[in-house]
């Protein structure tokens, strides 16, 4: 056995074998040591996502409680402003039928702005008035006889403040007017090409919004809502014409007018939309000129103040000098 051990070609061939195992081995002995620190990762990155999992639901938590708070904050503020205005009937005291058209055009759409906006006709010229009195009998020095000017200032702060929400909302409806009223004539040529290219009506008006976005933010918004009434509304032109009464533009009613005649009567629309948007291109080149018109005598008043006065220096000035050096 031992001499079958000792022979050459056995212990060539034993060491080749021991020399493949050992390799093999070294080659194996890292995939199969496990890393230490691979598996401490492991479990830090397991800890961490534990402990975000654990800290969204706790901001989720505090969100929707927080959303909750605000909601109820909310709802009693509406039911206690909605039992207001019904209670002592402001609706009937002071709103009309153009109230809630103007509330409309400004932007505010549904009863929520309405009653907001009666509620606040009511309260402000009783603060107002509330503030302008304590000023005047506490805070300001007053001459004995003054109570029939404090009373006087006192109406007109009741006043203002009885008027001032009618104010504010004629500024935001006329700022939303002109700005749907400046961008209506590019929105018609961008629904132009759109019907050209084959879109009907609603893709128009969306891709239109996604467009004039940009430009005109209001515009978009009502193309939007449009669009959305094309789609669930049963009469189309009842959609059309939700767009004239939350406009209240006197352009888009002719083109509404041309829409319904057009979709009723089966004429081309491009044709209808092609002539309106020349028409709103020449009123809005009309009104340009208009205003360049009327720059001059606008201007006559600012150069008699300014210009005039330097003028006058600048040519008497020399004369007026030698003049007085003569006499000297």
């Amino acid at each position: 056995m031992f001499d079958i051990i000792t022979q050459p070609q056995n212990l060539i061939a034993m060491t080749v074998t021991l020399a493949c195992f050992a390799t093999a081995l070294s080659i194996a002995m890292p995939l199969l040591a496990k890393d230490p620190l691979e598996g401490r990762m492991k479990s830090v990155a397991l800890e961490r996502d534990k402990l975000r999992a654990r800290e969204r639901a706790k901001i989720q938590a505090d969100k929707q409680k927080a959303g909750q708070r605000v909601g109820a904050k909310k709802a009693e503020a509406n039911s206690a402003i909605t039992g207001l205005v019904e209670k002592l009937n402001l609706r009937t005291a002071l709103a009309d039928e153009n109230t809630e058209a103007m509330l409309v055009h400004a932007g505010y759409r549904g009863s929520k702005p309405l009653f907001i906006f009666l509620a606040l006709r009511f309260a402000l010229p009783l603060v107002f008035l509330a503030l302008t009195a304590i000023y005047l009998l506490f805070l300001s020095e007053r001459t004995e006889g003054d109570t029939m000017t404090i009373g006087i200032k006192c109406l007109v702060a009741g006043a203002i403040g009885f008027y001032l929400p009618i104010l504010v909302v004629k500024q935001k409806m006329k700022a939303r007017q002109l700005s749907i009223s400046q961008s209506w004539p590019d929105a018609l040529d961008l629904s132009l090409i759109c019907v050209e290219s084959g879109m009907s009506i609603e893709v128009a008006f969306r891709k239109v919004a996604s467009e004039i976005g940009a430009q005109s933010p209001p515009l978009a918004e009502e193309l939007m809502i449009t669009t959305a009434e094309l789609s669930f509304l049963q009469e189309r032109k009842h959609a059309y014409d939700n767009l004239v009464y939350r406009t209240g533009l006197e352009s888009v009613k002719n083109v509404v007018l041309s829409l319904v005649q057009s979709e009723k009567y089966g004429t081309p629309l491009s044709v209808a939309l092609r002539v309106l948007s020349q028409e709103n291109r020449d009123t809005r080149m009309a009104m340009a000129e208009k205003k360049a018109a009327g720059l001059g005598p606008k201007l006559t008043v600012p150069m008699m103040i300014c210009f005039l006065p330097v003028l006058f220096c600048v040519i008497l000035g020399p004369a007026v000098i030698r003049t007085m050096a003569e006499f000297e």
